[in-house]
């Protein structure tokens, strides 16, 4: 197979990864678009909870499967998530300081106000959460890397980093995920 053909198939199931989640807007539960997501995530349970578990605020499409998908991946991963579908996502991630190239197709907010942008696998939400970086607004995985949590499409699997963000705009490689295994605990 050449790079041609192999850089084909990438572009084609990435293109096809990304019709699956296109849809950005949708009706919401919450009613308005909050522009204090801390006090949603302080409202969310306060924060951990008694059973140990970290809560985060997810905000996605109601009729994007994949996201749905990664919220069942968090939720096994120890998570308590509470979900949200605004009226306009692209806005709230822009409030958020997520800049277009970062963006993904939903966002979570933990208590402590960061933000975990896209399929990012909860073994490196904990860590972040664990040990937050100076300076740190989350963790982005761009776009929706094939095989990456949520985005599973059989055996197939797309490397990808996940990408530390900062509050002044920039970004830096957090970790490189290179197999699949490498997701998980």
């Amino acid at each position: 197979m050449t790079v041609q053909n192999i850089l084909g198939s990438t572009v084609l199931l990435l293109l096809v990864s990304l019709t699956a989640c296109s849809e950005q807007t949708g009706r919401s539960v919450d009613g308005e678009i909050s522009n204090d997501l801390s006090k949603q995530a302080k409202m969310a349970e306060g924060g951990d909870s008694s059973a140990g578990k970290i809560t985060l605020n997810v905000f996605k499409s109601p009729s994007c499967s994949c996201c749905g998908r990664w919220v069942e991946h968090a939720e096994q991963g120890g998570f308590s998530l509470t979900t949200h579908h605004p009226l306009d996502l692209n806005k709230l991630k822009a409030e958020q300081g997520i800049a277009p190239q970062y963006q993904s197709c939903h966002t979570a907010v933990s208590a402590e106000g960061y933000v975990f942008e896209g399929h990012v696998p909860a073994r490196y939400v904990r860590a972040f959460l664990a040990a937050p970086p100076e300076n740190a607004l989350g963790l982005s995985v761009p776009a929706m890397p094939v095989g990456s949590p949520g985005m599973e499409m059989g055996e197939r699997f797309m490397p990808y980093q996940v990408l530390l963000l900062k509050r002044d705009g920039s970004a830096e490689r957090y970790a490189d995920v290179t197999e699949p295994g490498r997701q998980y605990d």
